[in-house]
């Protein structure tokens, strides 16, 4: 059971990580040349399809915060345990 939930942790981040650097090329090119490659895909921005991924890039960023503050407390906490013993 332990197993298989870090299993599909490992999955979600991996996700979240494809995601959010979809995320950063698009916005990379939104302000350098003025093109939104998702909008361009799904046939413009207010399309269904190119909705949904903006709200999977949204969702992966929040996603991202935990991740991150997550890793924060390891590190933390490999700390402590490092200076206690």
């Amino acid at each position: 059971m332990r197993r298989s939930y870090l299993f599909l942790c490992l999955i979600v981040q991996k996700i979240t990580i494809i995601l959010s650097i979809i995320s950063v090329i698009n916005w990379e090119l939104i302000v350098f040349f003025q093109y939104d490659l998702i909008a361009a895909i799904f046939n413009g921005e207010h399309a269904g399809m190119s909705r949904i991924i903006f709200i999977l890039v949204g969702i992966s960023g929040l996603i991202s915060i935990n991740i991150l503050n997550n890793s924060r407390t390891s590190l933390q906490a490999g700390r402590s345990y490092t200076t206690n013993h």
